[in-house]
């Protein structure tokens, strides 16, 4: 990402959210670059059993046509509302799925499913049995609810009946807020790694290899 596009994002951010709010994610934007891009990765076998009670209401979005107006608003201007439109026909036109988990009626917790396959080159071949879990995102008026967790869970839950039989998922090393919420699913840490792009080659390095 070049220096001005971040610029712009950041002032787009600052402008929906306000000061306090755009320091919170500068100082993780820094940690992030201070950990060089290690990801912990997570692994989770299904079906999972004994969930517990479930919070909000789930719902499940497959294609864009069955997300509403005013979902889609939240959704996408909660950061670039142009980039997230383009972002979110690309995962729908994957056969990803969108999961939102809502308080009332609003959308509290919105996170994505693809299976068999990721968007991008996953750190480890995947089988045809795995489901991945990405891009999770609690609204800040939902935050430390438990409700990420508790997304979480629904889904795993449902895959799982559905005959997924491995659930994966990777939090930024530097995300202390993600890494305390999977502590509160199923998931096992199985290793550490950073994950470069260049071209169509893709290059890994392992802190802590796959159990």
């Amino acid at each position: 990402m070049s220096p001005t596009s971040a610029i712009s994002r950041l002032r787009h951010y600052h402008r929906q959210h306000g000061l306090r709010a755009t320091l919170h994610r500068l100082k993780v934007a820094l940690e992030r670059a201070a950990s060089t891009g290690q990801m912990v990765l997570y692994a989770c076998e299904l079906p999972v059993t004994a969930p517990p009670a479930a919070l909000g209401i789930l719902e499940r979005i497959r294609n864009y046509a069955a997300l509403n107006g005013a979902d889609r608003a939240r959704i996408t201007t909660h950061w670039n509302p142009a980039a997230m439109e383009k972002l979110m026909d690309e995962r729908f036109a994957a056969s990803a799925e969108l999961w939102l988990l809502r308080e009332g009626q609003a959308v509290a917790v919105c996170g994505w499913t693809l299976k068999a396959k990721t968007i991008e080159p996953h750190f480890f071949p995947i089988a045809l049995g795995d489901v991945h879990l990405f891009d999770f995102f609690v609204f800040p008026e939902f935050r430390g609810r438990q409700l990420n967790p508790s997304l979480v869970w629904q889904i795993l839950d449902q895959v799982g009946r559905e005959g997924s039989q491995r659930a994966l998922i990777e939090a930024g090393a530097w995300n202390r807020a993600q890494l305390a919420s999977l502590a509160k699913t199923p998931f096992k840490s199985i290793g550490v790694a950073r994950k470069l792009h260049l071209g169509k080659s893709t290059f890994i390095w392992w802190s802590k290899r796959p159990q």
